[in-house]
């Protein structure tokens, strides 16, 4: 079985989304578009109220599944579909938008550190018109694994006897949240199929065998594929472990939009602006 090594370490983008609030951007940028079927990978977080208090209005999506996690902060979901509800810390709502759903994402809070990651993860072309779908993970709900070395929040995928309520899904998913203590390691089997990364949340890590430039605090890696994942805490640190079955179509985007044509762009932003969108 092959090892898993760094392909490629890829330093977050400052960007700004919805009313304003500010986030670091490792996927969907000019230095990595996507990674199949991965779309785009947020981390949000701020102590100043400021840079997240506009949160993210009403706004649209078709195509994609949208995954947000929380570790700190509370968030008020409200959807067309009647949907709504509060994250709060160690919450995840795994949200697939299908043909088309408009919601909003708005602090439920005015001030203190608020904190979580959201990642798009593309469909294919036979499921993006497909009706939109939900499942939420409560925090106090979520399967996890723990020993001395290490905590395993498992939201997709199976690590030991911790299994995520994520199942059947078409691109096989793995979402861990792994929190290592120093000098230990975290061994795990993974596809060869699958594309994967490593976001270090905060810490220092070493991953595979071989030699790589210092990783260190939100951080995404893209790893090479292979079968065998080793990742070395230098300091006591914490990582997201994100893999996923490629989907191999044509991408066209716009904005909250990903179809493959650019044609069914046009149809989808058509749709929304003759209040034909949602179904």
């Amino acid at each position: 079985m092959s090892n898993i090594e760094v392909e490629k370490i890829i330093e977050p983008v400052a960007a700004s989304d919805g009313a304003g609030v500010k986030l670091k951007r490792s996927i969907g940028t000019h230095l990595i578009d996507y990674h199949d079927p991965f779309l785009m990978l947020d981390e949000f977080g701020s102590e100043n109220k400021d840079d997240y208090i506009g949160g993210f209005p009403p706004h649209p999506h078709r195509g994609i599944e949208t995954v947000t996690y929380m570790l700190a902060g509370d968030f008020e979901h409200k959807d067309s579909t009647g949907g709504e509800g509060i994250m709060t810390a160690g919450d995840v709502q795994w949200m697939k938008t299908g043909s088309g759903i408009i919601h909003s994402e708005m602090p439920a809070m005015k001030e203190g550190k608020l904190h979580g990651f959201q990642l798009w993860v593309n469909m294919p072309a036979k499921l993006k018109m497909t009706k939109p779908e939900y499942i939420y993970i409560d925090a106090d709900k979520m399967s996890t694994h723990k020993d001395d070395d290490k905590t395993v929040k498992v939201i997709a995928g199976k690590f030991q006897d911790a299994e995520g309520p994520v199942k059947g899904h078409n691109v096989e998913p793995v979402y861990f949240d792994v929190e290592l203590e120093k000098g230990k390691e975290f061994n795990f089997d993974l596809p060869s199929t699958h594309n994967s990364l490593i976001y270090l949340v905060e810490g220092e890590i070493k991953v595979g065998n071989q030699d790589h430039d210092a990783v260190k605090d939100s951080t995404l890696i893209i790893l090479t594929r292979g079968e065998k994942l080793k990742v070395s805490s230098l300091t006591k640190a914490k990582f997201l472990l994100i893999s996923g079955k490629p989907i191999g179509e044509p991408i066209a985007r716009g904005g909250p939009f990903v179809m493959n044509t650019k044609a069914e762009i046009l149809q989808a932003v058509q749709d929304y602006h003759n209040d034909t969108f949602v179904k």
